[in-house]
């Protein structure tokens, strides 16, 4: 079996959820496919040289890349606001030069499965169509319109919540016209596919989580500051800004109050001067982006994530259980995890919640242990990434059979 990967950002470096969905699965896909191609757009916000992409992957994979300026621009922003129905996200990636490398990649190559990633690139499904017999399988990584939904209700800002209004409504629509168009579709959560479902979805369906190889997750060879707590993901995402935000305006003076050792860090790439400036607090200390995800992670005690909107899975979360963390979050945070609360993570969703989760901790230092413990062996039976790609190339392979049937 013959597999392109079409993606809107290249997944490396593995530095945030999407790149470690797309990557991940791809990687352990190349164990069952012949051949794995990655055709990507490689944006100016996250640009990486395909030629340093280390050779663990590339002797697996074939990456061919396209650059794009995909910068947000105001004026860019302003028109589209008033003279395109299109939602801004959407049309940022939307280019002619990359639909030419779209047909200059199929006129040499052949494929069975031509998997898109994520919905900012399904505008080019026509051309795939036009130039490949492939089956198409979306793989969506959430349901993008309620991102900004979610995001949108928690905003006060009058002018921001007119202005993110239509572009949830934009979004949806857009999101809406792309169902069914695709042979069959790849969640990553159950409760997306039964989103996806209502959202008028009948095609084949396959939830596919983001796995972990949890050889690669050891966590008894660190030492870690016992009294810290810490928040990882990009910064550049406004479900992150606004959980950080709220964390520190709602719950981080109680909690430092009656913890007064305990410092918060915050880690991420992307964040904006203003951010920086907002969480600028008593025991906050802002360590920006990491050389090494996972040694960070190792290195602090409990791990925050006061998500009160996005959709899709927190990929985070689940590195953070195969490294035996204790996990506070929201509800929002651990959709798609099914993870039991006070067993394998603690769930927070008010201040009060959220405070008096930390005390617990910090005043029963053994459920720290506990939980981290109980956390990785959740993950290790029920994210393993050989065995989620496994289920994937078995249902391609069915499904392939089915139509030539």
């Amino acid at each position: 079996m013959n597999i392109l990967i079409i993606t809107n950002k290249l997944p490396y470096p593995l530095k945030d959820g999407g790149a470690i969905a797309t990557l991940s699965l791809a990687y352990s896909l190349s164990e069952f496919a012949q051949k794995i191609d990655i055709l990507t757009i490689n944006t100016s916000k996250h640009f990486f040289k395909v030629t340093d992409i280390p050779d663990k992957y590339t002797q697996k994979i074939n990456f061919v890349d396209y650059y794009l300026n995909t910068d947000i621009n105001k004026v860019d922003l302003v028109k589209n606001f008033l003279f395109s129905k299109l939602p801004y996200n959407a049309q940022r990636f939307i280019n002619e030069g990359f639909k030419q490398k779209i047909i200059e990649v199929l006129n040499h190559n052949s494929y069975d499965i031509i998997q898109f990633e994520g919905l900012y690139v399904l505008p080019y499904l026509d051309v795939i169509r036009s130039y490949s017999d492939a089956k198409i399988s979306y793989r969506a990584h959430n349901i993008e319109h309620e991102i900004w939904e979610r995001t949108t209700k928690n905003t006060n800002n009058k002018i921001k919540k007119i202005y993110l209004k239509s572009l949830t409504k934009r979004l949806k629509k857009f999101e809406q016209s792309f169902v069914n168009q695709y042979n069959f579709i790849v969640p990553i959560t159950q409760r997306d596919e039964n989103k996806l479902k209502a959202m008028g979805n009948t095609k084949p369906a396959l939830t596919t989580p983001t796995g972990v190889d949890i050889n690669n997750y050891k966590s008894d060879d660190y030492t870690c500051d016992e009294n810290s707590i810490f928040h990882i993901g990009s910064l550049d995402w406004s479900p992150n800004q606004e959980a950080i935000l709220w964390f520190l305006d709602n719950c981080w003076d109680k909690i430092s109050e009656q913890n007064p050792k305990v410092k918060f860090y915050i880690a991420g790439r992307n964040a904006p001067q203003w951010l920086i400036k907002k969480v600028d607090k008593k025991n906050v200390e802002f360590v920006g982006e990491v050389e090494d995800a996972h040694q960070f992670i190792k290195s602090k005690s409990v791990m925050i994530v006061p998500l009160l909107s996005g959709s899709g899975m927190r990929i985070k979360i689940i590195e953070g259980m195969a490294l035996s963390k204790a996990i506070i979050t929201t509800s929002i945070g651990i959709e798609g995890i099914s993870a039991a609360d006070k067993k394998e993570v603690i769930v927070a969703n008010t201040p009060q919640e959220f405070i008096e989760s930390v005390n617990y901790l910090f005043t029963n230092k053994k459920q720290i242990n506990e939980i981290g413990k109980n956390a990785k062996v959740f993950v290790s039976e029920k994210f393993d990434n050989f065995a989620i790609a496994k289920r994937l190339f078995d249902f391609y392979s069915k499904q392939l059979i089915n139509n030539d049937l």
